[in-house]
């Protein structure tokens, strides 16, 4: 098993800088021991202007097969003596891949004591295999590597060159060419590419290869037009792990394109200790929290696209002490369903709705008034909304989305997806999905829901979510909810001047979200009406406005007509 690296340079620069990146001195052939065999560095030329680097690899199929339990290509069962007569030892594999990542690590990484400013450093590379297996030909190894900007040359290999008529082997001789690569990025696209090829594995696939793939991965592989495929096969094709890894590739994307790290995108929820499926059940029945202390609707990214937060404070009306509501500030005492003395808990009879559940069913009715049966939830958090939307029948397709995995995560876990029948699943979607970009997916429905979503965004970006919803998705109707600011006088732990969520960056007055939504309905063809959400206070008015728009009748006509 064989492979080169060679690189030119000048007197300024010369090509021997290779041994310092490498960190093996081009005057020595070295020896490594590996799980599988012993791998040997040497330089068969090292000079100003070109030196080459080999590594070579001797494996031990004896030991592969004892250590391995012949698991991986060529050990089946029915197989036995392909354990001991196959390609292993000379075709590049997942065997190379593991001996780059180990006898050239700090490479790989980057690091370079020596020359500190020389791994960042594009050079001349050209890197040599003789025999590579690829499933997929010589065009799926032009998919996999030009995109990273290499210049491909993949020859595909006879099986015998005495036996022409016997025709092509699976495997080519690769060379790949490059001047504006670092040989760090050279190393982790081999790490990662050389089994995708291989579509095999000498060693069980276990969870900690998702992380070594987004290591490898990471600059390259969200933004790689073939990066399911590469997914799939780096982690043996098993489904669990290709999931996990494609949904925080998704976020990786996310937050690149949004120019932010991965934790503001996914931040909509703390992940809960545990989730008794009762509490949830009677949480929602009964407005309170559930047995984590999440309500309505899970706080929001920066990056647009999740639910309100868990907030819960007392208004000092007689709307009453609530328990945690969905739409009150989280920095003040809150009497909880079962927290403090007894004496300061309200007796359930005597109880309020809360606003969170009075919120929900004011959502629902404008639906129902709209005779919407397919229905999004744009930013959808632990997903109450959509648990409440399957248990009526009227509503045949409910889709959740979310930026956030962890929000997703917690959803179906309350919806119990994994345990529901068939046709009641066939009812059911959650995806993720940034309402800060258009999503083809969201197209074609009869209404949308942004319960507690728009106040999680910077105001720079409100006009995104206006078009990924008004204008590109465009349901029928569209449902928005937010915080009257103005009743934020009535909560008695909140602040002045504060908002009632740490994640809201802006609550609106009744004047300036009706201005907004106007606005927004005059621009992509819809008409809007306003209600109340709780008590209205004839003072400041309700503590949530919701504003429900519909397309036009003059806009229908004129679409149905062209």
């Amino acid at each position: 098993m064989f492979l080169t690296i060679s690189t030119t340079g000048t007197p300024e620069r010369p090509a021997t800088d290779l041994g310092y990146l490498l960190h093996k001195h081009p005057d020595n052939a070295q020896a490594f021991s590996t799980s599988y065999g012993k791998a040997h560095v040497l330089y068969p030329e090292a000079g100003v202007e070109r030196c080459t680097a080999a590594l070579l690899l001797e494996v031990d199929a004896v030991a592969l097969v004892r250590r391995g339990k012949g698991k991986g290509r060529g050990g089946a069962p029915d197989a036995a003596l392909a354990q001991y007569v196959n390609d292993r030892p000379y075709a590049a594999s997942s065997l190379l891949a593991v001996a780059l990542s180990s006898v050239f690590s700090s490479a790989m990484s980057g690091r370079c004591t020596a020359r500190p400013d020389a791994p960042g450093e594009a050079r001349p590379l050209r890197i040599e295999i003789p025999a590579l297996p690829a499933r997929g030909g010589p065009d799926l190894v032009a998919k996999l590597f030009e995109p990273l900007g290499w210049t491909v040359t993949a020859e595909v290999v006879p099986l015998d060159t005495q036996f022409p008529e016997w025709g092509a082997s699976r495997y080519v001789h690769l060379v790949l060419e490059s001047e504006s690569l670092t040989l760090a990025e050279a190393l982790r696209h081999l790490y990662v590419l050389l089994p995708v090829l291989d579509d095999a594995k000498h060693y069980w696939v276990s969870s900690d290869e998702v992380d070594k793939l987004l290591r490898a991965g990471e600059g390259w592989l969200p933004s790689h037009p073939e990066q399911k495929l590469i997914t799939s096969r780096y982690l043996s094709r098993r489904w669990s792990l290709t999931r996990q890894a494609m949904e925080r590739l998704e976020l990786v994307r996310l937050a690149e394109a949004d120019d932010s790290e991965v934790e503001e995108i996914d931040n909509a929820v703390e992940e809960p200790e545990e989730m008794e499926d009762t509490a949830a059940t009677d949480a929602d029945a009964a407005g309170a929290t559930d047995a984590a202390g999440a309500t309505d609707a899970a706080g929001a990214s920066d990056a647009a696209g999740t639910a309100g937060g868990a907030d819960g404070a007392v208004p000092a009306t007689a709307y009453g002490p609530t328990p945690t509501d969905g739409d009150g500030p989280t920095d003040g005492p809150v009497p909880t369903a079962g927290d403090g003395p007894a004496e300061t808990t309200v007796p359930t009879e005597d109880r309020p709705t809360p606003l969170a559940v009075l919120r929900r069913d004011a959502i629902i009715a404008a639906l129902k008034d709209s005779g919407a049966a397919r229905v999004l939830d744009l930013g959808c958090g632990q997903g109450q909304l959509v648990q409440a939307l399957l248990k009526d029948p009227r509503f045949t397709e409910i889709v959740g989305t979310d930026v956030s995995m962890r929000a997703l995560t917690i959803a179906s876990r309350r919806l119990k997806l994994d345990r529901m029948g068939e046709r009641q699943a066939s009812r059911v979607q959650l995806f993720q999905s940034s309402l800060a970009y258009t999503d083809n997916r969201l197209g074609g429905y009869d209404a949308a829901v942004l319960s507690e979503v728009i106040e999680h965004l910077d105001l720079p970006r409100l006009p995104a979510l206006e078009y990924a919803v008004f204008g590109s998705a465009r349901p029928r109707t569209v449902v928005v909810t937010t915080p009257n600011v103005e009743y934020n006088v009535r909560w008695e732990t909140l602040p002045a001047g504060h908002v009632r969520h740490g994640d809201h960056r802006f609550e609106w007055t009744r004047e300036e979200f009706r201005a907004w939504a106007a606005t927004v309905a005059e621009r992509h063809g819809y008409d809007v009406a306003f209600v109340p959400v709780g008590p209205d206070d004839p003072e400041v008015g309700p503590p949530t406005q919701m504003a429900v728009f519909s397309i036009s009748d003059r806009n229908e006509k004129e679409a149905k007509a062209a």
